[in-house]
Parts: structure tokens; C-alpha cells; sequence
């Protein structure tokens, strides 16, 4: 499997359609006040770097960085196109993800996913990816639909597990 990273505009309709997919799975899953996923007016905000991942002309994946400020990242939109579920693809766009909120400075990374069933993948790939359980964080609060992880960078290009405060 050779894969293509893009610093995507999102204007393809290939990543349209991959938003929506993911947008609608959010809702179906979450209660709508536990939805936090990004539509694409936001996901073109100033501060957000938008990913894709492509197999040839096929779109893979994607996934975003927010800025939250004073050296803390966001992870968000972690998609993984349904034809490539099982592939990796995710475990690739994180580490991807990682490598480049390490290029460029991030102290720490953040995320908010689910606590449903739905997420469990994912939790489990933030786990083994060095992500630790962690309180709320930005404009977050408490909800028992979501679960918030952090994870301490090194400044290098690899992340480094090291405890860190919230």
C-alpha cells in the first residue's frame, strides 16, 4: 500500500463526500449536543490544517490539526474511507498527524472522541499510539458521551510518552 499525504483545500468531492459520511456517524451516534465534529465551513478556519491521504486516485483518509494556542494541538476529523477499514490507514494518518504537530512545535496533543461502542476502535488506536486519558480541555466540559486524550511531544519528529500536565 503506497499512500500520498496532501495538505488538502478541501474543494475535491471525494473529501466532501468523506465529510459528510463522517459527519452523519457522528449524528447517528452521539446525542447532537455531543457531536463535535467539524463541517467543512470550520474545518477552513484559520488555525486548522486538513489532511488527506490517497491511494492513487483513491481518497483513504483524512484527518486535521487545530491550533488551540500556547503549544497545544487538536486532533480532529480522523476519517478512514469504509473501502480501506482494516488496512491501516488510520495507524498511518495518526502517526502522519504526529509527526507533523512535532514539526511544527506542538508541545501536546489533544483529542475528544466518543465513549459509545462506536469508538472503540479508535480509543484503541490513540492508546496504543501513547494517548492517555485526560480531563476537558479548550471550551470542552464534561459529558459522559465523550472521552478526552492527551499525548506529550518531545519537539522531535517522533512522539515520546512522557507524563503531562491538563
Amino acid at each position: 500500500m503506497t499512500l500520498r499525504f496532501e495538505l488538502d483545500d478541501l474543494t475535491r468531492p471525494e473529501i466532501h463526500g468523506l465529510l459528510e459520511e463522517h459527519l452523519a456517524d457522528m449524528h447517528a451516534t452521539s446525542p447532537a449536543e455531543s457531536v463535535h465534529a467539524l463541517d467543512l465551513h470550520e474545518l477552513r478556519a484559520a488555525g486548522v490544517e486538513f489532511w488527506s491521504v490517497w491511494e492513487g486516485p483513491e481518497l483513504r483518509g483524512c484527518g486535521a490539526l487545530k491550533d488551540l494556542g500556547g503549544g497545544d494541538a487538536e486532533l480532529k476529523s480522523m476519517r478512514t474511507a469504509r473501502s480501506a477499514r482494516g488496512r491501516g490507514v488510520g495507524t498511518v494518518m495518526l502517526r502522519h498527524l504526529l509527526k507533523v504537530a512535532a514539526e511544527r512545535g506542538y508541545r501536546r496533543v489533544l483529542l475528544e472522541t466518543g465513549s459509545q461502542d462506536f469508538f472503540a476502535p479508535a480509543r484503541r488506536l490513540y492508546t496504543r499510539h501513547g494517548f492517555a486519558l485526560c480531563e476537558p480541555f479548550a471550551d470542552y466540559v464534561r459529558d459522559p458521551n465523550s472521552v478526552f486524550m492527551k499525548l506529550c511531544l518531545d519537539g522531535g519528529a517522533v512522539p515520546a510518552v512522557k507524563p503531562c500536565p491538563l
